[in-house]
């Protein structure tokens, strides 16, 4: 690979992982527009579910059959739906940097998760990466300030859902390819949220800026997002673009403080780099079985 090439996989993480941190953001901006969760999560995932189907077909791409199109649809209905639910309904009660944050424990918890389902070895270095980033979990929610315990735990439920996502996903990936697993679970959690949408009753954007929001949501923090990622997956590999995902809560940290006024005390600062830094660990290493 030359230096060209992977400088231009970094390129495309580093957009990636703004996609993704600015999505908390955005989130904020629309709740505060007077738009519902599942009205959010409805166009959020019908947008980017309808432009990645369109790109996927563009491109040839083989979409998945039988039994691998009704688990990822399932993966789609239930993990992400739960997983997106838990992480932003813990926006409405939980600073943004806070819930960034906490969903970063879900690398940490694979690896639990792994030990205690699949009987993988953790080894004393990962064990120990995973006792970090629960002391940094501690310091985090211990130095916060400003949330709801209730934001607190939906926050923590967002990244034990996400990581029993991952683990549910890992073999059927494999055989589906992630693009057009990505599209199914989008096109899947759709058509859940449309329904709860209906039910609940539609809150649309009530300003061109609310509008912005949630089309910011569906389109730069969620489908640019993913291609971001598969495209610097691509040039890098696994292990160095989930490295430099982890600029993701420091993305959205930054921004929760310039444009929604957040702050963040030095023991949550401390807790931050403490999850950060066994995130980086657990990426490099990958996981035995």
């Amino acid at each position: 690979m030359t230096s060209h090439d992977r400088w231009r996989g970094v390129a495309w993480i580093a957009v990636s992982a703004a996609g993704f941190g600015a999505m908390a953001i955005f989130a904020k901006l629309a709740y505060r527009d007077g738009v519902s969760l599942e009205t959010m999560l409805f166009l959020r995932f019908a947008l980017a579910g309808l432009l990645l189907a369109a790109w996927g077909a563009l491109h040839g791409v083989r979409w998945p059959r039988g039994r691998d199109l009704l688990w990822v649809a399932a993966m789609g209905a239930v993990g992400y739906v739960g997983q997106s639910f838990s992480f932003f309904a813990a926006l409405q009660h939980a600073t943004a940097g806070v819930v960034a944050l906490l969903l970063y424990l879900y690398p940490a918890l694979v690896v639990i998760f792994s030990a205690l389902l699949f009987k993988r070895r953790i080894g004393v270095g990962r064990g120990w990466a995973v006792a970090v980033a629960l002391a940094g979990t501690a310091l985090t929610v211990g130095g916060d300030l400003h949330s709801e315990m209730s934001g607190i735990v939906l926050g923590i439920g967002a990244a034990l859902i996400y990581s029993l996502y991952i683990l549910a996903g890992e073999r059927v990936m494999s055989r589906v390819g992630a693009l057009p697993a990505a599209t199914v679970v989008m096109c899947s959690a759709a058509a859940v949220y449309g329904a709860a949408a209906f039910v609940a009753g539609p809150a649309l954007p009530q300003t061109p800026a609310g509008w912005a929001a949630v089309l910011a949501i569906a389109i730069f923090s969620t489908l640019l997002a993913i291609l971001g990622f598969f495209k610097g997956l691509e040039k890098l590999g696994a292990a160095d673009a989930s490295t430099l995902s982890t600029l993701e809560p420091l993305v959205t940290l930054a921004l929760a403080a310039l444009v929604l006024g957040e702050t963040i005390t030095v023991v949550q600062f401390a807790g931050g780099a403490l999850i950060l830094a066994a995130v980086v660990y657990l990426a490099r290493r990958p996981a035995r079985g």
